[in-house]
């Protein structure tokens, strides 16, 4: 039910206004923004953005909000630091979940791995407190992988299809998404204390490229190689051993930095493997929360296995 007041004169008028019986709620999809979903893409889609907070050298930024696209790279060139993140927490989990389910609607929460971040309890915390309408997905993934099980979610609210049975169908389809990624320098993996110094000062001499992914909800490397070209033939290969890419659901390339010459590097060198798709897919800069540990130059695909 909804309460309208309205001033007149020196009176006040109430009017009551309730959903008419048998209508159906909408059910709303929130992310949180280790997605890597700008503000304009959410308003693009239809959907909430929760924003993550972010510490550069003493100062808190609102991901997404204060700190935009290649912004974030400027400033981690430059800071002292490794930037910190924090947790999203219940308090404004609340807060939106309130807002938007004040209207009997429904809500789908997508979050970034639970063994990444406390983000999902923070989530799941909050939701207890709407029973019924708020339902919380851990994605058990991150940037472009949460990315697509967003969008998929978006497809899958077209089937007509209750709220229980959505949040089921992506916790099944979530296993099926892999995130690969190409690190170009072992800078920031030393700093965030990820790997020891002679470790990555061989690493750099070598040109080691590093490829990591997000296997069971948590980062893992899973081969390296010596000079962009020969891990992008290690990149295509990995991604053919999964099964390969299921062109049906959603997928992305995802790029960091000031600028996308590495995923055009990528691509431009991979359009056997890639085929058609090479003139025509889909590419997103990676943000704070993972840019933060592999730095720019990173070239990463995202999507659902076959």
């Amino acid at each position: 039910m909804i309460i309208l007041l309205t001033y007149q004169q020196d009176y006040i008028i109430i009017y009551t206004l309730q959903k008419v019986k048998g209508e159906k709620m909408a059910i709303k999809i929130l992310i949180d923004s280790a997605s890597d979903i700008t503000l304009e893409e959410a308003k693009e889609y239809g959907i909430e953005l929760m924003s993550m907070y972010i510490n550069i050298d003493g100062k808190e930024y609102l991901d997404a909000v204060d700190i935009k696209g290649t912004e974030f790279y400027e400033k981690l060139a430059k800071c002292n630091e490794i930037p910190k993140t924090s947790l999203i927490t219940p308090n404004r989990f609340f807060d939106k979940f309130n807002e938007m389910t004040a209207n009997g609607d429904q809500v789908i929460a997508i979050t970034m791995s639970s063994k990444l971040s406390g983000t999902y309890n923070s989530a799941c915390l909050a939701a207890e407190d709407f029973e019924g309408q708020v339902y919380v997905v851990d994605s058990m993934s991150v940037a472009g992988g949460e990315r697509i099980l967003c969008e998929y979610a978006l497809n899958v609210l077209k089937e007509n299809l209750t709220i229980k049975e959505i949040v089921d169908k992506l916790n099944k389809e979530k296993v099926k998404i892999n995130v690969f990624t190409i690190i170009d320098t072992l800078k920031y993996l030393k700093k965030g204390g990820r790997l020891s110094t002679i470790a990555a000062i061989a690493g750099e001499i070598l040109f080691v490229k590093p490829i990591m992914t997000v296997y069971d909800g948590v980062i893992k490397e899973l081969g390296k190689a010596i000079g962009s070209r020969k891990a992008f033939n290690l990149l295509n290969k990995l991604i053919g051993n999964r099964g390969g890419v299921d062109y049906n659901k959603p997928y992305c390339l995802m790029w960091s930095g000031t600028d996308d010459s590495a995923v055009k590097k990528y691509i431009n060198e991979s359009k056997d493997f890639l085929k058609e798709l090479a003139n025509n897919i889909n590419s997103y800069l990676v943000g704070s929360t993972i840019g933060t540990h592999v730095g720019p130059g990173v070239v990463g695909f995202a999507f659902f296995e076959k």
